[in-house]
């Protein structure tokens, strides 16, 4: 259900009513699915389960509105709330507006936002990697991209002609640990003692046509001290405000009539590892449409550590999407991952538990149902 209003907002005043003009739209996402992965460690058996977090795309309900300031400013507005469909559990660590939580001013000048909040990298990435936060994807490799959110930020975003520019801030990028949140890192921040600690920005620079388009992003979060011996900071090492986790992002996409082509490299340098610290993900994919209902798309992408070696991992992805109607989708898709001797990546970004044994290989399927309101 989509509700698109016009609501008169009327105070008394000594001259009379003063009126005011707002949009208030509310919208939301149910999707769900069964899934059968593989070669489960630590016996090696196969795992049937209803995942968590993502099928195509994760489960949502948000609330977004605007107001018209006059003279082309708006005051705008977005509350959005992550859920898993199998338990109705809230997502993000158990927050109530755990996807976006914002509020800011927007004109022809492009918006500032304040709250919980996408970083750049996230917005540099949604023409470029076609099947996006799929159970089978990037987040499969690296859980921070599909999770790329930032507490206590200022954002600005623009788009002038075929340009976006934008960038983040954060004084305190994650308040939620690893425990209920994938990607949580313990690290809340704003600190009178540290003013560094979890601090978090980024950076983007955008450019699409209709045929074309490519982007460049940095994202770069830093860490803090521990509180105590038993105070987890992730990811692992982060334990001083100078040490920082960053990624730059180059990507880009090609429309070849019907068929759409994107690929791009996340280069990372996490000096929380010892072992791990620099690394590259790469990427290609590709979605073409049979019918003006049935879409097939995929990706191929590896992930690959600098002078470490037996430590890559490689996934393969194909998905099957129909669409009944304008909301509704029935999908199946299936990916596959090959271990190096030293890595155990799991295919299936859905939930945690189904990770393979060192150097195994793992094939997941599922078919689920996405519907939009």
């Amino acid at each position: 259900m989509k509700i698109s209003t016009l609501i008169a907002l009327t105070g008394l005043a000594a001259t009379g009513a003063v009126q005011a003009q707002s949009s208030v739209t509310l919208y939301g996402m149910v999707d769900a699915g069964v899934e059968y992965v593989t070669h489960v460690a630590p016996a090696g058996g196969s795992l049937t389960r209803m995942p968590s977090n993502t099928g195509i795309l994760p489960s949502r309900f948000g609330l977004r509105g605007r107001e018209d300031l006059g003279g082309g400013l708006s005051a705008v507005y977005t509350l959005e709330m992550g859920f898993a469909p199998d338990t109705g559990a809230s997502g993000q660590g158990g927050r109530l507006f755990g996807r976006q939580s914002t509020v800011g001013l927007s004109g022809d000048w492009g918006a500032v936002t304040l709250g919980r909040q996408w970083t750049m990298l996230f917005w540099s990435l949604l023409d470029s990697d076609l099947v996006g936060p799929s159970i089978y994807g990037l987040g499969s490799l690296d859980s921070y991209i599909p999770n790329s959110r930032i507490d206590n930020s200022i954002a600005y975003k623009g788009k002038f002609s075929d340009f976006t520019v934008g960038a983040t801030y954060s004084a305190g990028r994650d308040t939620v640990n690893a425990g209920p949140s994938p990607a949580g890192t313990n690290c809340p921040g704003e600190s009178g003692a540290d003013s560094k600690a979890c601090r978090e920005w980024s950076a983007l620079v955008k450019y699409d046509t209709k045929t074309w388009g490519a982007a460049l992003a940095y994202d770069e979060m830093n860490g803090r001290t521990p509180a105590s011996a038993t105070d987890v900071v992730l990811p692992a090492g982060l334990t001083s405000s100078s040490k920082s986790d960053s990624r730059l992002m180059v990507n880009g996409y090609v429309n070849l009539a019907a068929l759409k082509i994107g690929g791009g490299l996340i280069r990372r340098k996490n000096e929380g590892s010892v072992t791990r610290p620099k690394s590259d993900l790469w990427y290609i994919a590709a979605a073409y449409p049979l019918t003006s209902a049935w879409t097939i798309d995929g990706t191929v992408a590896k992930l690959s550590y600098k002078n470490f070696d037996n430590a890559d991992s490689t996934l393969l992805a194909v998905r099957s999407l129909y669409k009944l109607s304008k909301r509704t989708t029935l999908y199946a898709q299936i990916g596959t991952i090959r271990n190096d001797s030293l890595a155990n990546v799991s295919v299936s970004g859905g939930a945690p538990g189904s990770n393979p044994a060192l150097g195994g290989s793992q094939t997941g399927t599922m078919v689920g149902i996405n519907h939009t309101f």
